[in-house]
């Protein structure tokens, strides 16, 4: 599904506005001193770049073929960043034998709610995080998914919470979409702290009209940027983007 992920998202205005946030909050929401990355779950590789060209070395870990070389080759495309990156072919579920680390910095973005059992996946990362390491951790809010089904008109769906994927293909709805209460609990018990929160696409899943100027897109930006670390806004977020922080 790597083309299909690659014009549903990236070649999108949503997914062009989730990269805009990323590249806003991620300075103010981790400690960046140019420490090794482990990128998990990388896909086509745009988190990865955006470290690497930031003068990180970044291990690129992705199960999809197909994602880790379009991932490539967008990356060797980019002389001044290639030798900055390197690639592991393995799945989230088997990164303590294949990247073991321990890490000083990990991404998981947009992975979790892809999994059958997120909850041993958060445990999982925990064990590649060094102590006093840091998590990026970005998910799919399951609050903003009822939201926006009842916006939509799929009321019943919404009253009885039938809102994940079927895992089949047609669609790109994860399978176990996450709740900040599940997030919560389940850094807990992986010896997590979260230190920052923040929502990704606070309003623009809700637009009636997307902008359609250029003007519009900066407004929208401005209002994304300005709400998505303030209460009660930032729990709307289309995803949710976490700081975990393993205790020293």
């Amino acid at each position: 599904m790597a083309d299909k992920f690659a014009r549903s998202l990236y070649n999108a205005p949503r997914g062009a506005l989730r990269l805009a946030l990323l590249d806003a909050l991620l300075p103010e929401m981790l400690t960046l001193n140019q420490q090794p990355v482990l990128d998990v779950g990388g896909g086509l590789g745009q988190q990865a770049a955006w470290f690497a060209r930031r003068g990180h070395g970044v291990t690129l870990a992705e199960p999809s073929g197909d994602m880790l070389a379009c991932a490539q080759r967008e990356i060797d495309a980019q002389a001044t960043i290639s030798g900055y990156v390197r690639y592991v072919k393995a799945p989230l579920q088997k990164l303590f034998e294949a990247a073991p680390g321990p890490w000083p910095l990990i991404t998981c973005h947009a992975v979790l709610e892809w999994l059958g059992d997120p909850h041993a996946a958060l445990v999982e990362l925990s064990r590649c995080l060094a102590p006093g390491g840091q998590l990026s951790l970005m998910v799919f809010n399951r609050d903003a998914l009822r939201f926006s089904n009842v916006v939509k008109g799929n009321m019943h769906k919404a009253l009885n919470d039938e809102l994940e994927g079927l895992g089949k293909g047609q669609r790109l709805t994860p399978i176990s979409p996450l709740t900040h209460a599940q997030i919560e609990q389940w850094s807990r018990d992986a010896g997590l702290a979260i230190e920052h929160v923040a929502g990704i696409r606070v309003f623009q899943d809700y637009l009636r009209e997307q902008p359609a100027t250029e003007e519009q897109d900066l407004t929208l930006l401005a209002l994304e940027k300005q709400y998505c670390r303030v209460e009660p806004h930032w729990r709307l977020g289309r995803y949710l983007l976490y700081t975990l922080i393993k205790p020293s």
